[in-house]
């Protein structure tokens, strides 16, 4: 089965921000690195979108041609996806006369079809600059949730689809004059007669989103309307028909057809012109929209009903959709410059900080804010303590031990086992949370593993056992390099910068996906570097100040989670019922607790404050629905609640007593 991954064209009239990351190119990206690691056959589509408004806007304020302002940002927003990482199999543009040409014979079949028609209406004329006012040029009050600055086609707080007729308070967005209504004649596309195919057509999709199924629910339960699909410009795809020769396209009919021309150019570039009708004419193929929420209505309505008009053509098999990524606790607002550029990010920061400071809380189903601090955060205790600190010390130690060769065994014990089975459950269950389109839950999975393998590490103290036993030495050292060698293909849709260098350090080929399971292991290490160097706070109040915002004495925070992440942990009352330490060490306490239906043994690390005497009888608070997991050879099944302050530990407790198993909220 072939895969058709596009994103949405990002207009060539500015930079790319945060937001855009967030909505639709960095999922996309781990998506179908995923998927190319896995070996299936897909391809990743894109390019700038280059008509419509929003060029001759931009254009109009700085005194330039719309082709003076989209070749600039083509180059400006290719070179900054490809510094950070965005990997387009075809990264096109709609100005190209490849996409006018595609564009246009998609209007005429679609209009000999008798699905576009002409039809005079009303709009908006200023006397003042002697033209018809297309939709972005119209500015005024929402019909719908009356607030300013809503545009002629859309309104951006309350997300409605408009007609420039139906604004508040009307102006022209150059001279600020109010503009009157005279008559014209436009081309509509019949968007009402799919409703039914439509409505068919989604409910079907029991996988997708439950955003973008409630939109489209919301728009077909307002019955859908025939919609204007030319404008009055001189920019963009002129209009086939002879009486239409002072037309153009609306730019929301010809962007998405770029799909299908950027598919075309990427054959042609390739030496197979003829492949691009694999995976556009194979109804088998799975095509696949990343959006954001903005975007819903065109994808998932009107561009399949155009898909549905034509015939030929497949139809998207997902449209996962995300919400808003909001900047300090703000709705990004480009023209009041609170935004983070990607192009000025790159010049003061690696990229895959930011792949994972965004991927780790992506804005899925619901909006989410991005703080610089927050960012600062994970790179250092995330990125930095955890990932990077594993990577380091197990390959410093290797250096250091054993003259960079990686210790050879198969002579595993119950311990390394536990480790190296959880890779490759780990694996099964990464690949599957990033086939559902879960990909911050994915992101979160992975980091287990590196935190899985500092505790595995600290538990079998190398330092120790290389003088005391060398044999277990070998064993541990030989697992961590295992698990190193898995991260580096599990971590690379995520953070590909990071796990190019842990590849050069093992001095391996790239391989697939399942090869994580049981990676190989070079026979020696390559050259060690740092992965993630600390990020000094003072380059994290620089880009808040650049904000405008008063920098806060900020100290660096764990990474946040929603009521949803809290609903999952279940805590319920247990009682300790017997204690003792765990033979061979000195804080472990292995207790057997009653959970009033159950019994568990738990094991935790208070054996130096809480002699295991005195824990007997005590009420304590556990978190229930822990995996069990083994420690040092013990099973331990839960998570007793505990205050660390130093070396000083309190069991947190009850001020009444409760019944063992009764639940904590």
């Amino acid at each position: 089965m072939k895969i058709l991954v596009t994103s949405a064209l990002p207009y060539a009239n500015g930079d790319i921000h945060l937001g855009h990351l967030a909505g639709c190119y960095l999922p996309a990206d781990i998506y179908v690195r995923y998927q190319k690691a896995k070996q299936r056959d897909i391809i990743f589509i894109c390019g700038t979108d280059e008509h419509g408004v929003p060029i001759t806007i931009a254009a109009d304020l700085l005194k330039k041609s719309p082709q003076e302002i989209v070749d600039k940002y083509y180059k400006s927003i290719k070179d900054s996806f490809t510094q950070f990482g965005i990997e387009f199999d075809n990264f096109s543009r709609t100005s190209l006369t490849l996409h006018h040409n595609t564009a246009q014979s998609f209007f005429l079949k679609i209009f000999k079809k008798g699905y576009i028609y002409p039809k005079s209406i009303k709009q908006f004329y200023c006397s003042n600059c002697k033209m018809f006012l297309a939709d972005r040029y119209v500015e005024g009050i929402c019909p719908h949730c009356h607030k300013a600055g809503a545009r002629g086609d859309q309104c951006e707080v309350c997300g409605r689809w408009l007609e420039a007729s139906l604004l508040i308070e009307p102006k022209c967005k150059i001279c600020g004059s109010i503009p009157e209504s005279r008559e014209t004649t436009h081309w509509f596309f019949a968007l009402s007669r799919f409703q039914k195919n439509l409505e068919t057509w989604i409910a079907e999709k029991s996988n997708w989103r439950d955003n973008v199924k409630r939109f489209c629910e919301g728009w077909f339960s307002q019955g859908l309307e025939d919609r204007a699909i030319t404008r009055d410009l001189t920019w963009g795809v002129k209009v086939p028909l002879k009486e239409a020769q002072t037309k153009v396209m609306y730019v929301w009919f010809d962007a998405p057809i770029g799909y299908i021309s950027s598919t075309i150019e990427w054959a042609a570039r390739i030496g197979k012109p003829e492949s691009w009708k694999d995976y556009w004419l194979d109804h088998k193929t799975r095509m696949i929209h990343f959006i954001g929420k903005d975007n819903i209505v065109f994808h998932a309505i009107v561009w399949p009903a155009m898909l549905m008009a034509h015939g030929d053509y497949l139809l998207p098999s997902e449209i996962p959709a995300n919400e808003f990524l909001n900047l300090e606790g703000r709705k990004l607002s480009t023209s009041e410059n609170w935004a983070v550029w990607l192009p000025e990010y790159l010049k003061e920061f690696e990229p895959d900080p930011l792949r994972y400071a965004l991927a780790t809380n992506l804005p899925e189903n619901r909006d989410i804010d991005f703080t610089w601090y927050d960012f600062w955060s994970r790179n250092n205790n995330e990125l930095a303590d955890v990932l990077g600190n594993f990577v380091n010390r197990v390959a410093q130690f290797i250096k250091n031990n054993y003259k960079g060769r990686i210790p050879k065994t198969t002579d595993y014990r119950n311990e390394d086992n536990e480790v190296l089975t959880t890779i490759e459950k780990t694996t099964q269950s990464l690949g599957e949370l990033i086939e559902k389109f879960q990909i911050k839950d994915g992101l979160r999975l992975a980091m287990t593993l590196p935190a899985l393998g500092n505790r595995y590490f600290d538990y079998q103290t190398p330092w120790k056992a290389i003088k005391e036993n060398p044999k277990n030495c070998e064993r541990t050292i030989n697992v961590c390099a295992k698990l190193i060698s898995s991260l580096e293909i599990l971590l690379q849709p995520y953070i590909p910068f990071t796990t190019n260098k842990i590849r050069a350090m093992l001095g391996l080929d790239k391989r697939t996906w399942d090869e994580a399971k049981n990676p190989v292991l070079p026979d020696e290490l390559k050259k060690i570097e740092v992965l993630f160097p600390k990020i000094d706070k003072s380059k994290i109040d620089a880009q808040v100040a650049k904000l405008g915002r008063k920098q806060e004495k900020e100290t660096e925070k764990k990474m946040e989670i929603t009521i949803d992440d809290f609903k999952k942990i279940e805590l319920k009352v247990a009682k300790i019922i017997a204690a003792e330490k765990v033979a061979g060490t000195d804080k472990l306490v292995k207790m057997n607790i009653d959970l009033g239906t159950e019994k568990r043994q738990i094991v935790a690390g208070i054996g130096m404050v809480y002699p295991p005497e005195t824990l007997v009888g005590k009420t304590i608070i556990l978190v229930a629905n822990l995996a069990p997991a083994k420690i040092r050879g013990v099973e331990s099944h839960g998570m007793l609640l505990a205050t660390v302050e130093g070396d000083n530990i309190s069991l947190v407790t009850l001020d009444k007593e409760l019944s063992p198993g009764s639940q904590v909220s």
